[in-house]
């Protein structure tokens, strides 16, 4: 193995696993550790396995593999399929939040075929809350506080046609003792009666974040305008927290 050209070995140890090459082969010699750590092993793992990156954009090619292999939606049940399952209810006004069949009631389809079922609030605040903890998701302490990777927010929600409704979100980014680091919070949005019950997507980018962030507190929830019983509120659905490579 000494004697193989470097552009060989680095071929050689592409096929490994990566947290392999991470927890053992980085301590065999000076050399693998120097070529673990470089940028030319994570370039050919990123091309051979399909994860595109400007070369211009390039920082830690080995956090971007490791964040991209592990991108995925932080938000459990985010679509109502397991009914109010790994919701913390912060509100639950009226007549409670309750989940619904797509289109619903003078509702309209939503974007992607692959969404079903979508949350509704009642005739006072409903708010329902989730906090991910981001080192149980597999996000290193270093990673966090080094790298900053971004944090990306989203959530969907719409009104029925025949009813009006208001609509607030609100992330935070916690530190280990659960302090405020960083906050998006939106105005409350007032859908009017008689509006076209389209689904909107509302994002957020958390970025340049400092250090100490280790979880993140998803909450939203609204309730419609006209107090009627039953479940005439906004409608939310697809909310996603992702962390960026």
């Amino acid at each position: 193995m000494e004697s193989l050209p470097e552009a060989v070995l680095i071929r050689i140890l592409a096929s490994i696993p990566a947290v392999d090459l991470v927890l053992v082969c980085r301590l065999v010699c000076c050399q693998w550790k120097n070529l673990v750590d470089g940028a030319a092993l994570w370039i050919l793992k990123c091309q051979q396995e399909g994860l595109i990156r400007a070369e211009s954009d390039a920082d830690n090619w080995q956090n971007f593999y490791f964040l991209s292999k592990k991108r995925k939606n932080l938000i459990k049940n985010p679509c109502g399929e397991e009914d109010l399952e790994h919701w913390g209810e912060v509100e639950n006004g009226g007549d409670g939040w309750k989940i619904e069949e797509l289109p619903g009631d003078f509702g309209k389809e939503f974007p992607s075929e692959e969404v079903h079922k979508y949350f509704v609030t009642s005739y006072e605040w409903c708010r329902k809350a989730q906090v991910i903890d981001l080192r149980a998701e597999g996000y290193w302490e270093e990673l966090m506080d080094t790298t900053q990777p971004k944090i990306m927010v989203r959530d969907w929600y719409a009104g029925r046609s025949d009813a009006g409704c208001l609509y607030e979100l609100c992330v935070k980014l916690l530190s280990e003792n659960e302090d405020v680091l960083a906050e998006y919070k939106t105005e409350t949005v007032t859908i009017p009666q008689d509006n076209d019950a389209n689904w909107t997507e509302i994002s957020h980018t958390f970025s340049n974040y400092g250090p100490g962030v280790r979880f993140v507190c998803f909450e939203h929830g609204g309730q419609d305008t006209l107090f009627w019983k039953g479940w005439y509120g906004v409608r939310v659905t697809n909310s996603s927290v992702t962390v960026e490579p």
